[in-house]
Formats: C-alpha cells, sequence, structure tokens
C-alpha cells in the first residue's frame, strides 16, 4: 500500500472582493468559485482587527461577531449564504475574502 499524505490543498482560481471596514457594517456578495456558483468556503484575512458575519440575502456584522485577527486566516464554510459583511473592532482596514475549492 502506497503513501497517503495527511496534508490536502486547497485551489484559488478566481478573485475574492474585498470589504472596506469602518464604524458600520459593510458587506459584499460571497465570491463565485471557478465552476460560477457561490463559493462553499472561503478564506477571509483582514489588515485590522475586524468581526465578520455570513448571510443569505444580506448580513449585518455586529461587534460580537466572530473577530479576524490581522495575520491570521480564517476558513469559512458558507454552504447556504451568498453575503459575508464586516466591521471594524478598534481601526478601519480591509478585510479579503477569497473563494477556495479542494484539490
Amino acid at each position: 500500500m502506497g503513501y497517503q499524505s495527511p496534508i490536502f490543498s486547497v485551489d484559488v482560481n478566481v478573485t475574492g472582493v474585498n470589504i472596506t471596514t469602518g464604524a458600520a457594517s459593510a458587506s459584499a456578495s460571497i465570491p463565485n468559485n471557478s465552476a460560477g456558483i457561490v463559493a462553499r468556503y472561503v478564506r477571509v484575512t483582514a489588515t485590522q482587527y475586524a468581526h465578520i458575519k455570513v448571510g443569505k440575502g444580506s448580513a449585518t456584522a455586529l461587534a460580537t461577531d466572530t473577530m479576524v485577527i490581522p495575520g491570521e486566516a480564517l476558513i469559512f464554510c458558507c454552504a447556504g449564504a451568498d453575503t459575508i459583511a464586516a466591521i471594524q473592532d478598534t481601526a478601519s482596514g480591509t478585510v479579503n475574502v477569497v473563494p477556495l475549492e479542494w484539490a
């Protein structure tokens, strides 16, 4: 039996979206994957501390939602959602959302 690596990879095949954070929640559509459908998984990063929320139709991020820390990436399963919202924690910044596909 051959060796099977416990490592798997993800592909980034299309462009994501940026959300500029501020004192009010801002949102964007979750990007489509390479098949042209809303991505099931996304990678989220931020330039400043921010809070994010995914939703269907619309989403409003609150200060008590999931925090994204600068320099750390979060992978979210967005099955059934089509919108992602972000709000600053203490300073404005950019939240980057990139669709992922399992390789």
